[in-house]
């Protein structure tokens, strides 16, 4: 390969209790796309953060464009050529796009004055490039997570940069966006740029990246051109042993109804129905704002409908709160871990406990012993990285903290459980994990909905499969017979169709 235009060489990083960097090493060459791959806690985003200065280093070095570097914070990088889109998003729901996109570097007269339509031109352009159909003057707040994180990735390509780093660009993104990403990307690397792309998705590192580097447990493991490993043997790199069956779907005999949905109606969703059967895994593709978020969220009661019904187990039910929901025995796993799922400023086992903490009473009394049990076994179960049941959440990795987010929903040992995106930003370790979980539960006769964007998931786990788009059913089919490409027409409406098993 080329000299590289940065190289992050024997990176040591430590927070009290805990040994984040361990030598860690990173190289990254001008006009390649270098993924940075490993499992959740591992390292990945702990190192982003030393290279752009949101943490000091406790020993190794910077060496960026030949000359040893520190930087004070993110400004001080990206002033240097150097951009990050972190896993969290970092917006200001009540500004504009444009605003967001062009914060504390506004474009201005010689008098100071912000010109607004330079400003908004230069954002419609960014936009226009991302494939992103709103106008500048869109308030961030009134986008989905999704269109969120297109706007953060249109102001890390506006700063110009020579090294772009994107932690999970695509968690929040459908298959039509992610390919307007990697036109973007491809465009990018034309021109020179080095790139770090941090996914958990392995499909998009053979499709867009060029060269791979493996940490494991906070410390540098391998580097190697994309075209000299294959998927398995990277996943043992990752993991430290061999994975097999990523996709453990087990078959089991459908018992009836559990839940019914009829008609149900909503801002961004008209007149659904469809049954979820006992023991079913049922799931749900479609288009960033096909409806599917809302729909589920109108299901938990979190979202008001304004017209529908449903039924479970054959009973009418009324919900119009998430607490009836739970009381009734629907549990919703948000896909905006962040912004719905989680306290951050809370620990692992408040936030892992919360919801069932009437299954973990008797009277006003909480039992505190069971409490710490039932926490203790998800931890173990889902593999949890933290130093205890009493971390606050918030420092844990994202992927450790979406493992809590599911954990929470689990543990009130719902009759249905909704998943929306429960694997965003976890790594093919432990979404391994999940699937397990899941199906353990599945086997007890558990009924789940699964909204996914991630096309081998959906596939790979779910007994049918339901596509929306623009508020409605386009189609339904079984998930043996189903394929990426008849899902996709059915997404973008080009087809009506119902595939009945």
């Amino acid at each position: 390969m080329t000299q590289a235009i940065l190289q992050l060489q024997a990176i040591e990083k430590s927070f009290p209790g805990v040994k984040a960097l361990d030598k860690a090493s990173l190289n990254v060459y001008p006009g390649k796309v270098m993924a940075l791959m490993g499992e959740n806690g591992a390292g990945k985003s702990t190192l982003m953060k030393v290279l752009t200065g949101i943490y000091n280093l406790d020993a190794g070095q910077i060496v960026y464009q030949g000359k040893v570097r520190s930087f004070d914070g993110p400004r001080d990088s990206q002033t240097a050529g150097i951009s990050i889109i972190h896993q969290e998003l970092n917006l200001l729901p009540e500004l504009t796009i444009a605003e967001n996109i062009f914060l504390g570097r506004e474009i201005t007269s010689r008098f100071g004055r912000i010109l607004w339509d330079e400003m908004n031109a230069q954002a419609a352009a960014l936009l226009s490039r991302l494939s992103v159909s709103h106008t500048p003057q869109t308030r961030v707040g009134s986008l989905s997570l999704g269109e969120q994180q297109m706007v953060e990735i249109a102001k890390a390509i506006s700063f110009d940069s020579k090294v772009i780093i994107m932690d999970e660009p695509t968690d929040a993104l459908t298959d039509i966006e992610t390919q307007s990403l990697f036109k973007v990307i491809n465009e990018l690397r034309d021109q020179g740029c080095g790139i770090v792309y941090i996914s958990h998705r392995m499909q998009e590192i053979f499709t867009i990246c060029d060269a791979v580097t493996v940490l494991r447990d906070g410390g540098f493991i391998h580097e190697c051109a994309i075209s000299d490993i294959d998927e398995d043997q990277l996943i043992e790199r990752m993991v430290g042993r061999k994975l097999a069956d990523q996709y453990p779907r087990i078959a089991i005999t459908h018992q009836g109804s559990r839940l019914a949905v009829k008609q149900l109606s909503g801002p961004g969703v008209a007149n659904v129905s469809f049954n979820l059967n006992q023991g079913e895994i049922l799931g749900f593709s479609g288009l960033m704002g096909a409806g599917r978020t809302e729909l589920m969220k109108m299901i938990f009661g979190a979202e008001a409908k304004t017209q529908g019904q449903l039924s479970l187990n054959g009973c009418d039910i009324n919900i119009s709160s998430p607490q009836q929901a739970l009381t009734a025995g629907i549990a919703y796993i948000s896909e905006d871990r962040k912004g719905d799922g989680l306290l951050l400023d809370l620990s692992v086992k408040e936030n892992m406990s919360i919801c069932a903490l009437a299954k973990l009473s008797s009277g006003l009394q909480l039992r505190h012993n069971d409490e710490m049990a039932e926490v203790d076994r998800f931890i173990d179960a889902f593999n949890i990285k933290t130093p205890s049941r009493d971390a606050r959440i918030g420092n844990l990795s994202g992927g450790n903290q979406q493992k809590v987010s599911i954990a929470k929903g689990l543990m009130t040992l719902p009759q249905v459980l909704i998943l929306d995106e429960p694997t965003r930003g976890v790594d093919v370790g432990a979404k391994k994990e999940i699937y397990d979980l899941i199906n353990r539960f599945k086997a007890q006769g558990m009924s789940i909905i699964l909204v996914s964007s991630d096309m081998p998931e959906l596939l790979g786990m779910s007994d049918r499969i339901l596509v929306m788009h623009q508020g409605q059913i386009s189609g339904e089919f079984d998930a043996a017979k189903a394929n990426q490409e008849t899902i996709l027409a059915c997404a973008v409406g080009k087809t009506l169709h119902k595939d009945i098993a």
